[in-house]
């Protein structure tokens, strides 16, 4: 519990700053709608002609002009990519650091055992990706509110669960990668966050690379495709679910393997 609390304690900065960036910049955009709300349905035409660009975003589907639609093609953009950033970071960080610290000798010294480090290490980093999770939604509820504008509360969670979702799994991968590392390679991680949203675009629009929508977590957690369904993709969901659990008992494996 020691070292749990130790992580917490080491990240909340993190957690602070990318919880007052992604969290405050969708509260503004949303509070930004009031303006473009005349503008945004008279341009609601011009993007459903936009073919396989407005397909990617949903801009074909949904009516940029309301709340709903807004929020689905443009602000949850923001929330996506930014959540996926700050995870993948954190997972990169969790192993690495304790060796490019020169720390992990140390470490692996006590007597808790490498399932006992690796356990609270990933705890934090879930419990971490929760807290950022719920503060930037504390901040969305709060721009609904101000503006009077609300989206479907039901669709909103489920978005917002998918994320949560989404992003557990690249922060495992990424935890994985990190027991094979010596330093933090965290332009790499932020990198990966980025392909794999790059990937989700292209698999989109492009129907020969359809099959990438299974590798992209982006995918199932895109939220035009929750708000029109109403509903997560469960097979979809399993499958970020089964990469969660894979990565973690991979991680266990080679981390109780490694030489230090």
């Amino acid at each position: 519990m020691t070292l749990f609390l130790q992580e917490l304690k080491m990240n909340k900065r993190q957690l602070l700053a990318w919880t007052i960036c992604i969290g405050v910049c969708c509260f503004g955009c949303i509070l930004l709608f009031q303006g473009l709300e005349e503008t945004m349905g008279e341009m609601q035409d011009v993007y459903a002609q936009m073919g396989a660009f407005a397909a990617a975003f949903g801009m074909n589907r949904m009516d940029a002009g309301t709340m709903e639609g807004f929020y689905a093609t443009e602000i949850s953009l923001i929330f996506a990519v930014g959540g996926a950033m700050f995870a993948a970071m954190l997972g990169i960080c969790m192993l690495a650091k304790e060796e490019e610290g020169r720390t992990a000798d140390f470490l692996n010294t006590l007597p808790l055992g490498r399932n006992y480090i690796l356990a609270w290490k990933y705890a934090a980093m879930a419990v971490l990706i929760f807290l950022f999770n719920s503060a930037c939604l504390c901040w969305e509820l709060l721009g609904f509110i101000k503006t009077g504008h609300m989206v479907p509360l039901k669709e909103l969670l489920l978005f917002h669960g998918s994320q949560l979702l989404m992003q557990l799994e690249i922060g495992s991968l990424c935890f994985l990668a990190s027991v094979f590392c010596r330093k933090k390679q965290v332009g790499a991680a932020l990198g990966f966050a980025i392909l794999l949203y790059g990937m989700d675009l292209m698999c989109r629009i492009v129907p020969d690379i359809e099959r990438l929508k299974y590798v992209t977590p982006y995918y199932f957690s895109n939220a035009a495709d929750i708000f029109i369904n109403g509903s997560v993709d469960g097979k979809m969901a399993g499958i970020s679910a089964a990469v969660i659990v894979v990565c973690t008992v991979a991680a266990i494996v080679f981390y109780k393997r490694k030489d230090f």
